[in-house]
């Protein structure tokens, strides 16, 4: 697939709707409407409440990415991405550390399913790498001491590609990396990201939450992000709707400055 850059900056921006009822996030997404360009719908809300909310925003047009993170046996990931294909969701992840066969089996599920929404098209299958919340430290504790988290993720985004997936989540740190290793249509989606307002650094830094290497909207995107996942600087601030266009200038900024240092 081709990289997303030629999509208008809102289009890139995916907000999570990390709430413990459809409600509170239907309420958020609401607010929100035509004013960013996904909604992501993870492991907490899907848990409580199924695909409640998913099909609630799919019925009011909105493009949803289903974050479950699939990890399992491949028959058990090959039915699950049948369903997410089926649902009519636009993107949803599995791990990367489940192994090629794995991830082929997931891209089986969804060439196999069925009864899509109609125009509905396939959905992207993205591997996740790397959770933002570990670093170093984990790593060496999972018996991973000879990598980086840079190495680590590049490492299990080109096993991705191998496999025939579409893109990969990773932290903004691991960005240019991944650019250089998988290309320009291989599609990176970023969480982790922080409003430079927040004091997030350029190049990343110690978090005060539970992601720790992330970087601004402006830095992802000059640095070859396709889309950015934003959470609480969005659903927690005052303003909702103010922060998010505020985050939608910066990536806009991002992507000048990419278009500029490009030879």
């Amino acid at each position: 697939m081709p990289a997303q850059t030629s999509l208008p900056a809102k289009e890139r921006l995916i907000v999570a709707l990390d709430f413990p009822t459809a409600e509170a996030a239907a309420r958020m997404a609401d607010r929100l409407h035509g004013r960013v360009g996904m909604f992501k719908v993870g492991s907490e809300l899907f848990t409580a409440e199924g695909p409640v909310l998913a099909r609630y925003l799919l019925a009011r047009g909105e493009r949803v990415f289903l974050d479950l993170k699939f990890h399992d046996i491949p028959n058990t990931v090959r039915a699950a991405a049948r369903e997410a294909a089926q649902l009519g969701v636009s993107m949803f992840n599995v791990h990367a550390s489940g192994g090629r066969k794995m991830m082929e089996a997931a891209l089986e599920g969804v060439r196999s399913a069925g009864r899509r929404r109609p125009g509905a098209s396939p959905p992207l299958v993205l591997a996740v790498a790397v959770l933002t919340s570990l670093d170093a430290r984990d790593l060496s504790e999972l018996g991973l001491a000879d990598d980086t988290p840079e190495d680590f993720v590049v490492r299990l985004a080109r096993l991705a590609q191998k496999a025939g997936l579409d893109g990969v989540v990773a932290s903004p740190r691991e960005v240019a990396a991944l650019r250089r290793a998988c290309g320009p249509r291989f599609a990176i989606i970023t969480p982790g990201i922080r409003p430079a307002a927040s004091g997030a650094g350029g190049a990343g830094s110690v978090s005060s939450d539970d992601q720790t290497r992330f970087t601004t909207p402006e830095y992802a995107i000059q640095a070859g992000a396709d889309y950015l996942v934003v959470g609480r600087p969005i659903t927690e601030a005052p303003d909702a709707v103010e922060a998010a266009e505020a985050i939608v200038k910066e990536m806009e900024q991002g992507a000048s400055r990419a278009s500029v240092s490009k030879p």
